[in-house]
């Protein structure tokens, strides 16, 4: 008959607590310090059937999670576009009563399955969605310029609170959001109210896409580092688009969507992610044609500027290649 200590062990290596080799060199031990000889241990064959999941049950258990997604965003389109189509009918109260139970719902489901730890990317998605509601809602309920600056704080401490929570990588594309439009409001409502006298405004907003970048760098260090930074390269183009824009800001458009392709690259060199890659190629495949044309109005600058790039960029790798070569040597 097995001892106690026998029967027990094995439940753990059943529970994977521990392994099998682990449970025998227990019980070694044991039998050292006791003087009695080592039982025989179970065979792995002897171990219960529920320790290893049949693939089947795990592909069930995705194509389920996608059905519920599928089903959840049908539902919530369908929701949407009745909202939508019988906005400009309802009053201010049943406005904000409407755009505040959305939020709630949205919210409050997130959280429940954040709590019951089911369905973690459904909680973040719900959460995405519900910040930038109770953002709407409380724009709804102030209305304004003051109305848009409330909303945008509001989605945005929800949106901390989420990214520091759940740390989800849709609550990052979220916060991203939220952040482009707070500083496109900012811009508009706080510092040129006056679009009349308003000449920067452009140059504002580019300035104010930097800061966004820096920030997404920031959170890159402590959560989801590729879905961050490469939010961070997204807030660089939009930057330079911003600069583009801006009277004679061609310069500056240029060197920001230099600077953000080259960050992403050396992190790519780092971590060889392709999103850090693609995002970078992008960048300096939309801005610099634009800019140098901007610069030159001359296609054949905008050919030659390219030429320079690439030939820079190619001595760049050359230089890379042959240093690591002589490290490995």
């Amino acid at each position: 008959m097995p001892s106690r200590l026998d029967d027990e062990l094995t439940r753990l290596v059943s529970a994977g607590v521990l392994r099998p080799h682990q449970a025998q060199a227990l019980r070694t031990a044991a039998d050292a310090d006791t003087g009695a000889p080592t039982p025989p241990s179970r065979s792995t064959a002897e171990q219960p059937r529920t320790v290893r999941t049949p693939p089947a049950a795990a592909h069930s258990s995705a194509l389920t999670e996608v059905l519920g997604y599928i089903g959840g965003a049908l539902l919530l389109g369908a929701v949407a576009l009745l909202t939508l189509a019988n906005w400009g009918e309802m009053g201010r109260a049943a406005r904000i009563s409407t755009g505040t139970s959305a939020a709630v719902i949205l919210l409050g489901t997130a959280m429940v399955l954040a709590l019951l730890r089911r369905r973690e990317q459904l909680s973040s998605a719900l959460a995405s969605l519900g910040c930038c509601v109770a953002g709407f809602a409380t724009y709804v309920a102030i209305e304004g310029a003051t109305g848009r600056v409330a909303g945008v704080a509001v989605a945005l401490a929800l949106a901390v609170v989420g990214v520091w929570w759940l740390a989800g990588s849709s609550l990052l594309v979220a916060t991203f959001g939220i952040l482009a439009v707070g500083v496109l409001v900012i811009t508009a409502d706080v510092l040129t109210p006056d679009t009349s006298t308003s000449t920067n405004s452009a140059g504002i907003a580019g300035t104010g896409f930097i800061l966004v970048a820096f920030v997404m760098a920031m959170i890159g260090l402590v959560r989801d580092q590729v879905t961050a930074w490469s939010l961070a390269g997204a807030a660089m183009f939009s930057s330079s688009i911003c600069w583009l824009v801006q009277e004679r800001g061609e310069v500056m458009a240029l060197a920001v969507g230099t600077a953000g392709p080259a960050a992403l690259l050396v992190a790519y060199g780092r971590r060889h992610a392709s999103a850090y890659a693609v995002v970078g190629c992008s960048i300096l495949l939309v801005i610099w044609p634009i800019s140098l044309y901007q610069l030159t109005n001359n296609v054949a600058g905008v050919a030659i500027g390219l030429v320079v790039a690439s030939t820079a960029l190619l001595l760049a790798v050359l230089l890379l290649t042959r240093r690591q070569r002589r490290l490995v040597e």
